[in-house]
């Protein structure tokens, strides 16, 4: 790496952490953050020198090789902001690259925020320690709120650098892989400052969409990996209508005015009752581990956590029947229709889906990248 390029990084670092320091955030926390980014990027090596080694076992040369035909075809066909993102590898030496703390009231299925630059309010902060993470629950517990924390195991930077593939994800099968990378391309593509719900869900959408398409693409429409995509993007949509209806569960208690002691005391037995419904439902489901409802003790930190990147994933798919089966035209419609109405894109989703004509597919009104 050159100096010139380092310099770079070091400036958007400290940009970064006074931003930051002036909001009243930990400047601290920022700095690790930013330290640990760049010892990710510091350690990348290009996926095309790993595959010239002849020792590379199968598997692993595989998913790396899935991985250059994804971003190629995320880049082509479905119109994402690739860059030089996932040209590169680091190795890491965990399965959780952070630890993820969330928090929600216990009368509540609102978020606990923070607020970080460039990316605005989130509902989630992470800790490259799992003891610092469970102490940061430990406290927000200690002020009467429900919490969960869990391993992430991919991120983005949101364009600002371009992203390594993670050893780790080199674990998932590839069929997996490939949702979890056009996943992170939507991030980079675009991202709605303070909505990580629309920006989660829109990108789950998206991403079991991509990897249907393009396994389709490459392999064939009837092939097993086509097949298992497909199988995973239904198991979201019916995951995504179940947590709908147990969100609508817990509003009606949550909204009754009863007292805070009565609702907690009523809430318990739809928990049991929401763990219950799972566990008849997960069955039925296929896809990455992210279907562990039945590992955790429910709350609504617990149920938040799933509700960000599952929420109404439904009107997503009528968008895309509507353009035609198209699905670059309808990322490009979702993101059209979220710059439009940002306070509300969920609810500009839902109306585009009822009311607007198909759009005119991708493919005829602008070339390929």
């Amino acid at each position: 790496m050159t100096q010139l390029k380092l310099g770079r990084w070091l400036r958007r670092i400290a940009a970064l952490a006074l931003a930051t320091g002036l909001a009243g955030c930990d400047v601290g926390y920022i700095s690790r953050a930013a330290y640990e980014e760049m010892r990710l990027l510091w350690n990348r090596q290009p996926i095309a020198d790993v595959l010239e080694k002849k020792d590379l076992p199968a598997d692993i040369r595989g998913r790396l090789e899935t991985t250059l035909a994804v971003r190629e075809f995320a880049a082509d066909q479905l119109g994402l902001e690739v860059g030089g993102a996932y040209r590169t590898v680091t190795n890491v030496d965990s399965g959780a690259i952070v630890w993820v703390v969330m928090a929600a009231p216990r009368t509540s299925l609102e978020p606990y925020t923070w607020w970080f630059p460039i990316v605005g309010d989130v509902p989630y902060r992470g800790y490259f320690s799992h003891d610092d993470a469970n102490a940061e629950a430990a406290s927000l517990e200690a002020k009467g709120l429900d919490t969960y924390v869990r391993p992430a195991i991919a991120f983005s930077s949101l364009g600002f650098f371009n992203d390594p593939l993670l050893s780790n994800l080199l674990a998932l099968k590839r069929v997996e892989l490939a949702g979890v990378i056009i996943h992170e391309l939507f991030h980079r593509t675009y991202f709605l400052e303070s909505d990580v719900m629309f920006d989660e869900s829109a990108a789950t959408f998206v991403g079991g969409r991509g990897a249907i398409a393009f396994y389709a693409a490459t392999r064939g429409a009837h092939s097993a990996d086509a097949e298992a995509a497909r199988g995973i993007y239904q198991s979201d949509l019916k995951f995504s209508l179940f947590l709908l209806h147990e969100q609508a569960r817990l509003l009606r208690l949550y909204q009754s005015g009863l007292p805070e002691d009565e609702i907690l005391k009523r809430r318990a037995p739809i928990f049991a009752a929401i763990a219950a419904d799972y566990g008849t439902l997960k069955p039925t489901l296929s896809g990455l581990e992210r279907f562990d409802l039945d590992k955790e003790k429910i709350n609504n930190a617990v149920l938040l956590n799933y509700l960000i990147y599952f929420h109404d994933l439904r009107n997503f798919n009528a968008l895309y029947r509507l353009d035609h089966r198209d699905l670059r035209a309808t990322i490009e419609r979702i993101i059209a229709l979220a710059k439009g109405s940002p306070a509300d894109p969920f609810g500009a989703v839902w109306r585009a889906a009822r009311t607007a004509p198909p759009s005119t597919p991708a493919s005829t009104t602008r070339a390929s990248k």
